[in-house]
């Protein structure tokens, strides 16, 4: 009969079948518990987003099946937590990773994939934050049915001075900030860049988020000033590169990676957005593979996704009897599972100084 160190030993040999490294490796062993009738053993996930937690499960129990043979249960408790570098603690964030949804040009999806993406993630469990870093073009509050504007608050900081935090706006648990809920409808914002800087660093630092496991941030398209100030400001857990499949777009992706890579940012992979007889398929996943990039998925051209869009109702894409379920669920699930990649093989890279 084995022991508590045995089966331990045991188990951490076991190769996680998404990560491809075994569970010591990755110190997903939370705990191993033993009687003579029966053997339990706590394991942790390193997001709620993990793609099958079943068959991790089955290959724990296959390890040991000579101990089921001889009369013992074995019982294994999955237990999702997210793992994060927490790189914009330096600013007063609590949030575990930072991630950033960009594209080359507009008119690709990518605020739809940005708020698909939040509410995915909120839907496996997680706790998201979703910014409208689009200040000339905010679109977060319409997609999300989210109206009203911030409110300001006083909370007691460190040294026990008052100091004023932002409220977000709350939707079904997803924490809002956008520049759309302080203007008027048809109303522009005509800033040069130190205005947009300002702007968004304070969308960072004097908003109220709380305790967030994911920080979705949506970026204007482009290769401009918001990425550089956010590349400044926080340490990102990477960046997601929407596209189309056809060629003009993926010329501009292509950009998107290079700025992106000098800025010392993460490149999670690229999501084909429209895929389908109009624009095509399968470009994206070609220029991914040549970028040596992953290819986080693709999002069929679907009316339901524009009708809920336009109805402020991203969030119920996700529910069951929605077409546009199972790939945004694949897509949420390869932005999780990347971002947890890049916290295990990379060292924290350094956040970029503007002088």
């Amino acid at each position: 009969m084995a022991t508590v160190d045995e089966i331990r030993h045991r188990v951490s040999q076991v190769v996680d079948p998404e990560l491809k490294r075994s569970l010591g490796d990755l110190r997903q062993i939370r705990d191993v518990c033993c009687s003579d009738d029966g053997i339990a053993i706590d394991v942790e996930l390193l997001t709620p987003a993990y793609p099958d937690p079943d068959r991790l499960k089955v290959l724990i129990q296959e390890e040991l099946q000579d101990e089921a043979a001889a009369g013992r249960s074995v019982t294994v408790r999955i237990h999702p937590t997210v793992r994060g570098r927490d790189a914009g603690g330096r600013i007063g964030l609590n949030v575990h990773n930072i991630i950033a949804v960009g594209s080359g040009k507009g008119g690709v999806g990518k605020s739809t994939v940005a708020a698909a993406l939040a509410s995915g993630l909120k839907s496996f469990g997680c706790r998201v934050g979703l910014m409208d870093a689009d200040v000339y073009g905010p679109s977060i509050p319409h997609m999300m049915g989210a109206d009203g504007q911030p409110a300001a608050k006083e909370l007691q900081g460190p040294d026990g001075r008052k100091i004023v935090r932002i409220e977000p706006i709350d939707v079904g648990g997803i924490r809002l900030m956008s520049m759309g809920f302080f203007m008027e409808d048809g109303q522009s914002v005509v800033w040069r860049g130190p205005m947009l800087h300002k702007a968004l660093t304070q969308f960072l630092k004097d908003t109220d988020w709380g305790e967030l496991d994911y920080l979705i941030i949506d970026l204007p398209p482009g290769t401009g000033d918001v990425s550089l100030t956010l590349s400044q400001l926080v340490g990102l857990a990477g960046a997601v590169i929407v596209c189309t499949p056809q060629q003009v777009a993926l010329l501009d992706a292509v950009k998107a990676v290079d700025m992106y890579r000098k800025v010392n940012v993460p490149v999670l992979g690229f999501v084909e957005n429209m895929t389908g007889e109009i624009f095509g398929r399968g470009g994206a996943a070609r220029v991914a593979e040549e970028l040596q990039v992953p290819f986080l998925g693709e999002i069929p051209i679907q009316a339901c996704i524009r009708e809920l869009s336009d109805q402020g109702r991203i969030p119920a894409l996700l529910d069951q009897d929605s077409p546009a379920r199972e790939s945004l669920q694949h897509v949420c699930r390869s932005v999780a599972m990347e971002v947890a990649r890049h916290l295990l093989e990379t060292p924290s890279a350094p956040t970029l100084e503007i002088l």
